[in-house]
């Protein structure tokens, strides 16, 4: 168990958690090992098998803080909260938009490719020195492609179905080199490809744990803004898919997701043994190794950057939140365009 600014992260299976007073106390084999006041929580995030109490349940809903069930993988599993606040003229808008998301998945799409590009760029900057020849020039070209693909998204006037095609181009580019920047000298640590229901392999575990963080991130900064999480631009509706938190995230996940697993596996703050592999193939996280990850993101969100748009400096954790707030103000009619976010 650990609380990271407003989040209490449980891991540890078999754990009670229940309501004492305007407490969250967690209990593990009859003992007390954790009290937080209510109060000085926003969400709750719950790995595995843990209780929580009926009591906890109502009293989180009625304070707004929402519980996040996930499995001992890290996939989301549920989303408990309250009643949902906003208003009622901007989810309109939204739903509007929505039927003609070309403008607003543009943004999207540039903002993804570009942090993409970004974290190859980097990788060059720090290890280029120490590449073989044929694979920094299998980044560098990768680096220039996806130039390329940018520059065709933002001059074209694509239909939705050809800029999901060229956000999918640029996927599978950057994936295909993302082994070049893997240090570690472990072979289980090797990049594969990707695999994700489930992942495969240390890295592919990785990715996506921190994926469905940043997820419950960009929902909550979506729901706090009064936009609806379920109707998204980029990613299509599906029952029970949060699909504008997914295409939040795609901005987002190069620089805080992937330059984080990248930094955790060739620091080797994580390594081959921190994983086991369960029937069918699934790769998972120790509990030890998830409480490490747990606190280099939430170390990872304390850093600040200049936020390319706004021009001034805020915590990466609170990028999320501004994104949010200026899609809103664009589907108001505030901005005239949705600003994408460039980690740079």
């Amino acid at each position: 168990m650990k609380k990271l600014l407003n989040t209490l992260y449980v891991t540890t299976e078999g754990a009670v958690l229940r309501k004492d007073g305007e407490n969250l106390v967690a209990v593990v084999d009859g003992e007390e090992r954790a009290r937080v006041p209510l109060h000085m929580l926003a969400s709750v995030v719950v790995f595995g098998a843990i209780t929580v109490s009926p009591a906890l349940i109502g009293a989180a809903a009625a304070a707004g803080i929402t519980l996040t069930l996930l499995d001992r993988v890290g996939r989301f599993q549920a989303r408990i909260e309250g009643p949902v606040a906003g208003n009622v003229l901007l989810r309109r808008a939204q739903y509007r938009a929505s039927d003609k998301p070309e403008e607003i998945v543009r943004s999207l799409v540039i903002g993804k490719i570009a942090n993409q590009r970004t974290v190859l760029m980097r990788a060059l900057r720090d290890y280029g020195g120490e590449y073989q020849p044929d694979d920094r020039v299998a980044i560098e070209t990768v680096v220039e492609r996806l130039a390329r693909i940018v520059r065709r998204v933002e001059l074209s006037d694509d239909t939705l179905e050809r800029l999901r095609g060229s956000e999918g181009e640029a996927a599978n580019l950057y994936f295909s080199v993302f082994d070049h920047l893997i240090r570690a000298p472990e072979p289980e640590m090797r990049w594969r490809g990707r695999s994700r229901r489930p992942p495969l392999d240390p890295v592919n575990a990785l990715l996506s744990f921190l994926y469905t963080l940043l997820t419950h991130d960009c929902r909550s900064a979506a729901e706090s803004v009064g936009l609806d999480p379920a109707v998204g631009f980029l990613h299509r509706d599906r029952p029970g898919r949060p699909s504008l938190a997914l295409d939040l995230m795609e901005e987002l996940r190069p620089a805080l997701a992937d330059r984080l697993v990248l930094s955790l596996v060739n620091r080797r703050q994580v390594i081959a043994r921190d994983f086991t592999k369960r029937e069918g193939g699934a790769v998972m996280l120790s509990d030890d190794a998830r409480r490490t990850v747990l606190t280099a993101w939430q170390e990872r969100k304390k850093q600040e950057r200049t936020h390319p748009f706004l021009q001034e400096t805020a915590p990466l954790g609170l990028v999320a939140f501004l994104q949010a707030q200026m899609l809103a103000r664009h589907l108001r009619g505030d901005l005239d365009a949705y600003p994408p976010w460039f980690w740079k």
